[in-house]
């Protein structure tokens, strides 16, 4: 699934479209991607208007349109946003398509896990709004994380950074950089973490992220080599500090790995 980095590069894939007025809108009626939205308005509310701006929070997207439009959309595990030519035919799994002059605005989803959601309205919609502070805000602070930490005490620490209302955007590959990083094993209790292991969590998380950014978010450029992103795929990967073979295991659902060496 794609994380916080990955999502804000597909957000901007539509960029070239600002400005510039919808003409036609295209949608596969019925898919699971549009579940709770009624394809009818969106078309009908869509049509005639500009793109203005987008912004990212998490994993999710938001596109505000003129005329108080809202386009909302998760990408899931295999979504993505692209641009193609104004003559584009849509296949399969090619969900929306917003027309105009010069290009169309495509989502393709082919396990159709996404969702698009749609709202009219003068103000941000109510589901965006619920969503838990970025980690690279400011309001993402040492007391957020531990007053967050506490109300997960009983779960490992790999768990909880998944969990989404306390680390909007932060996935797998993400969580185990962080750990990584912090030194901390990722089966370890929240309840057990000392105060110096969590401020090393809050510091991590925020170079991950804001590193990510500046790579995968900018240019969807790998990160540095010293990473362990680029070991913990392998089978045979090996720690990027020294070389000790890489652990792995299924902690909170999803496979997880480790350096027995660093994170003890």
């Amino acid at each position: 699934m794609p994380e916080l980095a990955e999502v804000e590069w597909y957000r901007k894939q539509w960029n070239d479209g600002r400005g510039d007025e919808i003409v036609d809108v295209r949608v596969h009626t019925g898919k699971y991607v549009f579940r709770g939205t009624n394809t009818r308005v969106l078309q009908e509310n869509l049509v005639g208007k500009k793109l203005l701006r987008s912004t990212r929070r998490g994993k999710q997207m938001l596109f505000e349109f003129s005329g108080d439009n809202w386009l909302g959309i998760h990408l899931g595990m295999t979504g993505k946003t692209h641009v193609e030519s104004p003559d584009f035919r849509p296949g399969k799994h090619d969900h929306l398509v917003l027309y105009q002059q010069k290009r169309a605005l495509v989502f393709t989803d082919p396990r159709e896990l996404g969702h698009v959601l749609f709202h009219h309205g003068a103000d941000e919609p109510a589901w965006w709004k619920q969503h838990a502070p970025e980690v690279v805000s400011r309001e993402f602070d040492q007391k957020f994380l531990d007053q967050f930490l506490d109300r997960h005490l009983k779960a490992p620490i790999k768990a909880v950074l998944l969990m989404q209302r306390g680390f909007p955007g932060i996935g797998n590959w993400m969580a185990d950089e962080i750990l990584w990083r912090a030194k901390v094993l990722p089966s370890k209790r929240a309840g057990k973490l000392n105060t110096r292991e969590r401020v090393k969590i809050f510091r991590a998380a925020k170079f991950v992220v804001r590193r990510s950014l500046e790579t995968l978010g900018r240019h969807f450029s790998d990160p540095p080599r010293t990473w362990l992103i680029h070991q913990r795929w392998e089978n045979s990967g090996v720690c990027p500090r020294h070389r000790t073979p890489l652990r792995r295991a299924t902690i909170g659902g999803r496979t997880t790995a480790w350096c027995p060496r660093c994170q003890r």
